[in-house]
Order: C-alpha cells, then structure tokens, then sequence
C-alpha cells in the first residue's frame, strides 16, 4: 500500500514537477529574450539624461535660493548668457569672436594630431602585422611605448620642441598613435591563412595582397581605432592648452577657473562633448560608407 501510494503521489507530482523545472528556464531567459522598440529605446536613453539634468536643475535652485551670486551650480539662464556671449560677441582686445576662435584651433590640434596617429597606425600596423621580419624588428618597442604614460613626456615635447603647434599636435599623437599600432597590427594577423595563401595562388605579390587583401579587411578596424581613440585625444589636447597655449577649449576653462566661472566651464565641457559625439557620428557613417559588409543589418 505504501509503495502503491508512493507510485500514485509520484505520479501525481511527476508531471507538475516537470512543468515547474520547464517554467523555471524560461522565467531566467525572459529578460535576454525581450526585444526593445525603438520607441522604447530611445525613452530608456533618455531617462539618465532627464534624472541628471533634474538632479541638477534641483541642487542650483536650492543654492541660488540661499544665495543668488552662487557661482559654483549656475542656472541655466547664466549659462546660456555666458555662453551666448563667447559665441557672439567680439573680444575686445582681439575682435574675435571666442568660442568660435577656441574649437577652430582645438579641432586643428585635434584632427591633426589623430590624422598623424591614424597614417603611423595603418603604415606601422599593416607592416608589423603582415611581414614577420618587421613585426619582429618592431613589435617590441611599440610594446614598450604604449606603457609610457604619454603626459609624462609632455616636459620634454616642450623643451625639444617649443611650446608652439608642433610640440601640441605631437602629444596627441604620441598618446593614441602607439595603441592603435598594436590594434591593427592584432587585427592583421588575425586574418584567415586561408585567404593569403589563395591571394598567393592566385599570383599576387606582397604590395598586391596588402591593397587588395589586407587593406579592406582593416578599413572597419581603423575606423573603430579612430573612434576609441578621440577621448584620448582630448584629453592630451586639453593638458597641453591647459600648461601652453593662448586659444583653446582647455585654454579657455583653464583660464575662468581661477574665477571659479563654473557659467563658462559648464558650456565648454558640453560644447566638447557635444563636439565628440559629432565627431564620433561621422565615423560612423564613414565606417558605413567605406565598408558595409562590416555592419550587418539587424533584424530585430
């Protein structure tokens, strides 16, 4: 009898336990398996947004209240007044307009210190990762170089090469090139043996296979070094305006902050931000352009 029970509760429960252990899996999976609408995605996105700029709006009323000359949480009237002014209004010992003559000579520093990286990255980074006798002549010291904290050389840049243009667009290549040497060369020695030794089969010699062969398969790669390598850039280009430079972005909120003119800096850091995100935009669709099959459409 104990046996017969035990047979016809286990049967009983047999079945329920099996639905439990097969509801179990897919309660886990609910949440990876969930699509998100573009709708939706965008209302998600923006939230973090709206709670900054609410925790924000909040904190500057509550000091403008205790104190209305408080410098340190501007409204956002102040802000945009500051910042209206820079952008529109001439300089009176220069005539230029501020804001305008600081991002034309950051994003010539800028572009041209990423430009330098992105040409040493693609020549160094093909050969090193394409021909075995230079990867082993090189390889290590751009493995040296990419450790050296590159505004520790900032010193000697200045004293090698003044405190003009040249010694500014040299850091910035000096901080990003290195890394993104290291990446394309990783990137080109990932490639299929099988696709070299078709390219050779097919008669191609080593300048054949790195235009027709390598080139293409690094452009996506490239692009993606370019792009993880903007924040980087800004920062060395805002350390050298910050020590030697009379025009800049990071030359400009260097020189309110001993005014603790947080009105001018605010806009400065959303201007930069704003200016990166453009840019970063740009490489994007470039990468686009350039290569489509390296971004497959999705379909969910």
């Amino acid at each position: 009898m104990l046996a017969r029970g035990t047979g016809i509760t286990q049967a009983a429960v047999g079945p329920e336990v099996a639905r439990l252990q097969l509801s179990r899996p897919k309660a886990r999976l609910r949440l990876i398996n969930a699509t998100v609408s573009r709708g939706r995605a965008l209302l998600l996105g923006t939230l973090p947004f709206a709670a900054v700029a609410i925790a924000y709006l909040f904190a500057s009323a509550q000091r403008l209240a205790v104190n209305p000359s408080d410098k340190l949480l501007p409204s956002p009237a102040q802000m945009w007044s500051a910042f209206s002014d820079l952008a529109t209004v001439p300089d009176k010992r220069s005539g230029d307009l501020i804001l305008w003559a600081d991002t034309y000579a950051s994003l010539i520093r800028l572009f041209a210190g990423v430009g330098m990286a992105t040409l040493v990255a693609l020549s160094l980074g093909v050969a090193i990762g394409f021909i075995p006798r230079v990867r082993a002549f090189l390889l290590p010291l751009v493995t040296v170089v990419c450790v050296i904290p590159p505004l520790a050389l900032l010193p000697i840049l200045f004293i090698a090469l003044g405190l003009g243009e040249t010694a500014k667009i040299t850091l910035i290549a000096l901080g990003v090139a290195p890394v993104m040497v290291r990446d394309i060369a990783n990137r080109v020695m990932e490639l299929p043996p099988e696709l070299v030794a078709k390219a050779q089969t097919l008669g191609g010699n080593s300048w054949t296979m790195v235009l027709r062969l390598v080139l293409p398969q690094v452009m996506p790669r490239l692009i993606t070094c370019v792009r993880l390598a903007l924040g980087p850039a800004w920062l060395f280009l805002i350390a050298a305006e910050a020590i030697a430079s009379t025009e800049g972005l990071g030359y400009r909120i260097f020189l309110v902050r001993r005014y603790l003119s947080m009105d001018v800096i605010l806009p400065y850091v959303a201007w930069i931000t704003l200016l990166a995100v453009m840019t970063d935009w740009l490489l994007v669709r470039l990468s686009h352009i350039i290569s489509p099959w390296a971004h497959p459409v999705r379909t969910r």
